[in-house]
C-alpha cells in the first residue's frame, strides 16, 4: 500500500503536527480540527487518522483510517464499513493505565478509604479491619489486550481473575475464561466486575437486569464502553444491594448531561473518560510504527476486524 496524503484531524492537531514534524516523517500531511474537514480532504487523502469523530465522514476515498484511540466504534458501531479500507487503531500504555485506574478503586474499597474519612470528620477513632486482595474474585469482560494486562496485573497480586469473552477462549493469567452465554452461574462469587468490552452489537446494553440481578453485593466498574450499560438497569441494582457501588468512566452521552441521576447517587463514582488516555507523544509513536509497517507490508497486530468490530 502506498501513502502519500495523510489527513489528521484532533483537537490536539498541533501538539501531533510538532511531534511528528521532530520525527521527519515524509509525507503530505493536513492537520485539521473536525469542524475544518471537508470532502475536498477526504478526496485528497490516502490515509484519515483521528480520534472519536462526531462527524459521520465518509471513509470511500481512503486507503487507510487510523484511530489514536483504543476503541473503534466511533468508526464502525452501525456504520457500514467498505472492508477495501484497513482499519487500524492504537495499542499502548491503555492497559497499564486502566488497571492502575481499577486497582485504585478496588483498594479503595477494601481499605475502607471512604468509612474512615466519615470517621475522621466525626472525630470518632472506629477500627475496621481492611480486606486483602488475594481474597478476591474478580471477573473482567473482555480478555483482549487491555483485559490480559489487567489479569496480569491483578493475578500477580495473588488475585483469582475470570474472564468473560463472546469465544471463551482460554487465555493467559486467567484463572477462568467463560463465553458471555455461560457465566450466569458463576456472577454471585465475584467480589468485583470489571467491563473492559469494545461497543459492539453483541455488548450493547449488555449490563442490564440479567446480570445485575445475579450479583451479590459486588463492586462494578466501567472502563469499556457507556453504551454497554444499562444505567437505569445499573441504579436498580444498587439500589437493592446488588451492586455495592459503581465506578463509570465511560458513558453513553459524553459529556454525561447535567440532570442524569447518576450524578446524585452516593455510591456511584463518575470520572470524565481519562482511565486510559491517549498521550500526543503514544498516538504518534503507534500511528508512525503503523505507517512504516503498512510500507514495508509487515504484520499489523493492530489491525481492525470490521466484522467483529475490535
Amino acid at each position: 500500500m502506498i501513502i502519500k496524503n495523510i489527513l489528521i484531524v484532533s483537537p490536539m492537531h498541533k501538539e501531533i503536527k510538532r511531534i511528528i514534524e521532530s520525527k521527519k516523517v515524509q509525507k503530505n500531511f493536513r492537520y485539521l480540527l473536525e469542524e475544518e474537514v471537508n470532502h475536498e480532504d477526504f478526496v485528497w487523502a490516502d490515509a484519515f487518522v483521528s480520534f472519536n469523530t462526531k462527524s459521520t465522514f465518509d471513509y470511500h476515498h481512503v486507503k487507510w483510517v487510523h484511530s489514536l484511540g483504543a476503541g473503534v466504534d466511533r468508526f464502525l458501531f452501525k456504520n457500514v464499513w467498505n472492508e477495501n479500507v484497513l482499519l487500524t487503531r492504537t495499542i499502548c500504555s491503555f492497559g497499564q493505565r486502566i488497571a492502575e485506574y481499577c486497582l485504585s478503586y478496588i483498594l479503595k474499597d477494601l481499605q475502607f478509604h471512604d468509612q474512615f474519612q466519615a470517621y475522621k470528620l466525626q472525630g470518632n477513632w472506629h477500627p475496621i479491619t481492611p480486606k486483602l486482595l488475594n481474597e478476591q474474585k474478580i471477573m473482567v469482560f473482555g480478555t483482549g489486550e487491555i483485559g490480559q494486562k489487567m489479569a496480569m496485573i491483578f493475578s500477580s497480586l495473588g488475585v483469582d481473575v475470570y474472564g468473560v469473552s463472546l469465544s471463551g477462549k482460554k487465555k493467559a493469567y486467567f484463572k477462568e475464561v467463560m463465553s458471555i452465554n455461560a457465566l450466569i452461574s458463576r456472577l454471585n462469587e465475584m467480589n468485583y466486575i470489571i467491563n473492559t468490552l469494545p461497543l459492539t452489537e453483541e455488548t450493547e446494553g449488555l449490563f442490564d437486569e440479567t446480570i445485575f440481578m445475579q450479583l451479590s453485593n459486588a463492586g462494578f466498574i466501567n472502563v469499556g464502553r457507556g453504551a454497554s450499560l444499562n444505567e437505569k438497569a445499573l441504579l436498580n441494582a444498587l439500589n437493592q444491594h446488588q451492586v455495592r457501588f459503581a465506578v463509570l468512566d465511560v458513558f453513553a452521552h459524553e459529556p454525561l448531561p447535567e440532570d442524569n441521576p447518576l450524578w446524585n447517587h452516593k455510591h456511584v463514582t463518575i470520572t470524565p473518560h481519562i482511565s486510559a488516555v491517549t498521550t500526543p507523544s503514544e498516538g504518534v509513536e503507534c500511528f508512525v510504527e503503523t505507517l512504516k509497517n503498512i510500507e514495508e507490508n509487515k504484520p499489523l497486530h493492530n489491525k481492525v476486524d470490521v466484522n467483529k468490530g475490535y
